[in-house]
């Protein structure tokens, strides 16, 4: 009996670029978790695949929950999304 493996992969949900959110815009740096936190420039996108098992979120963990996660991307990115949106989009997280 022969063994079968499957040679394809999922796709993994990032761009792999980075990016500047210009966050410098929101707060004077901080220490978080023992790790300054300031605005750095560019950060790599991470995979949303397995969001859900990775907390703490953003490249520096500071943010806790993916509910967090949505609202600073909202803020930042400044895409107005309505509370069902943002429901909708943590279920969709989810799954991935």
């Amino acid at each position: 009996m022969a063994v079968v493996i499957s040679t394809s992969t999922s796709p993994p949900f990032t761009d792999n670029t980075l990016h500047d959110l210009e966050l410098e815009r929101f707060f004077e740096p901080a220490t978080i978790n023992g790790i300054v936190s300031d605005a750095e420039g560019p950060i790599k996108t991470f995979t949303l695949r397995g969001l859900k098992d990775s907390p703490p979120y953003f490249h520096d963990g500071r943010l806790l929950t993916i509910d967090d996660t949505i609202e600073f991307f909202n803020l930042v990115l400044q895409t107005q999304l309505t509370q069902m949106e943002k429901r909708d989009l943590r279920a969709f997280l989810y799954t991935l």
